[in-house]
């Protein structure tokens, strides 16, 4: 009735290590004033919104 399964192919077993210091681009959904909060001070926002949540997340 079902066919035999078929072992995983052989691929990366691990994640390569990442370098610190580097940067992931990624989708954050945030409120409007969330961001405009960040964004008042100008260039540097993303900085300032990074260390806030490393801040949030005890890092």
């Amino acid at each position: 009735m079902f066919k035999p399964a078929k072992p995983a192919p052989a691929g990366r077993t691990a994640e390569p290590a990442r370098v610190p210091g580097t940067r992931e681009s990624v989708t954050l959904r945030v409120e409007a004033d969330v961001l405009e909060h960040f964004q008042a001070d100008g260039p540097g926002w993303q900085d300032r919104m990074t260390a806030a949540l490393r801040a949030a997340a005890g890092l």
